[in-house]
């Protein structure tokens, strides 16, 4: 027993820097502030709807990439889905080196190829993961392997600052491409499953009621998750919150120029960075979090955070308030990735766990061309970003809605489980 708790832990720690060597999506801020340069500073003069689209288009295949490769580990088991979904990442920044000053061949490379291969990879860590510890730290260990790719651009973003600065653009995808090969692949090689007829082993000091209710869940199949309510509520929370968020960090350094004049390269990237750090903790206070106070309870502080930080960034105009905002978004987003992994996991069981989280995960792809585009196109049309945030505010506003009919649904459904029990 002790050996197999051994390799939990490898399994554990090889899914969080597999994430950490992958998660270079959250840099697009700084890499698309570059495009949107002149020419003769070193950019290439796209607009903010060029320069946002390979980002949209990476959150897009990122989930379609999760769903499929979480239906495939479910049958063949987590490890090749992951070294293939490594290898995509930097295959796609390299196509992108190579496609040059062209919105459709980014837009390919790190959009289509890249975010294929950051689902394929994403996807397939967690669950594994999931399988070898107890039912009751399904939260830790999902905000720990989701909390590996928000810390990688904690890196990601002062390494491609660097090397957009010193060598331009397409040195920068080429560079970044190939060592994203070289960390990854290798790393994947340690994802696996645990034996069959493992049984994890029970806390100590675990308290009768959590244990109970840990292991009272029932293994849903796909075509039965998609006929509950509970899904729905899940999926829209997921997409808009999302989507919220992400029009925040895929434009943070276009906010601090424009709101607080902040027009330093460092500064800029030490944002995005920060962000980064605020996105990994988010994940990690999240998940443990949830596994004391409850999924859908953890969910509630997340919307209301939220609501209360949109209707700050109306107002924010110091480099104080970015900072708060920016604790407000990032803390929340990554809480929000934490969460509903363990949440699929506790409403719809391991057993079909890829398939289903990948279904659920669509909620995030879907969310990268809600408010990420609207604002785009606010900002091209007004040079503000004012009726973004107001969108914003209505729509964490109707979540919380969503948020109480599902703590309802989630409450009835404990309660038959338990009577059935």
């Amino acid at each position: 027993m002790e050996n197999l708790q051994k390799r939990a832990n490898v399994v554990l720690i090889a899914g969080i820097l597999f994430n950490l060597s992958v998660g270079m999506l959250y840099t697009w801020s700084i890499i698309r502030g570059r495009m949107m340069e002149s020419v003769e500073a070193g950019g290439w003069e796209w607009t903010s709807a060029q320069a946002g689209l390979p980002f949209t288009v990476a959150v897009v295949f990122f989930a379609i990439g999760l769903l499929i490769g979480g239906r495939i580990q479910d049958k063949t088991g987590p490890r090749w889905i992951v070294t293939i979904g490594g290898f995509l990442v930097g295959l796609g920044m390299i196509i992108s080196s190579l496609a040059g000053n062209s919105p459709a061949g980014v837009t390919f490379g790190f959009g289509f190829v890249g975010g294929m291969g950051i689902g394929l990879g994403y996807g397939c860590v967690t669950p594994p993961a999931l399988k070898w510890f107890h039912p009751t730290k399904k939260g830790m260990v999902s905000g720990l392997i989701v909390g590996g790719f928000g810390f990688g651009a904690v890196y990601f973003g002062p390494l491609a600052s660097a090397l957009l600065y010193n060598f331009g653009i397409q040195d920068a995808f080429l560079f970044m491409g190939i060592g994203v090969i070289v960390l990854s692949v290798p790393i994947a090689q340690f994802i696996r499953n645990p034996p069959p007829g493992y049984v994890p082993a029970e806390p100590k000091n675990i308290k009768p009621a959590a244990a109970k209710a840990a292991g009272n869940t029932v293994d849903y199949f796909w075509r039965d998750m998609i006929k509950t309510p509970r899904f729905y509520m899940m999926f829209i929370i997921f997409m808009i919150t999302s989507s919220v968020g992400l029009m925040i960090i895929g434009n943070v350094t276009r906010i601090a120029s424009v709101q607080m004049g902040v027009t330093d390269t460092a500064v800029l990237a030490g944002l995005v960075s920060f962000l980064a750090i605020t996105n990994m903790l988010g994940r990690i206070i999240g998940g443990f979090l949830s596994d004391r106070i409850g999924r859908v309870n953890t969910l509630f502080v997340i919307l209301s955070i939220q609501l209360v930080n949109m209707l700050g960034f109306m107002f924010y105009a110091s480099f104080p308030a970015l900072i708060v905002g920016i604790i407000g978004t990032g803390m929340c987003f990554g809480a929000l990735l934490s969460v509903f992994p363990a949440l699929t996991a506790e409403q719809f069981g391991l057993k079909n766990y890829g398939a289903n989280y990948g279904i659920v995960y669509l909620a995030w792809g879907l969310s990268g061309v809600v408010a990420p585009v609207i604002a785009d196109n606010i900002y091209d049309t007004t040079g503000t970003f004012l009726a973004a945030y107001i969108m914003c505010v209505v729509m964490m506003a109707l979540m919380l809605a969503v948020n109480f009919m599902l703590m309802k649904n989630v409450s009835n459904v404990q309660k038959a489980r338990a009577a059935i029990a």
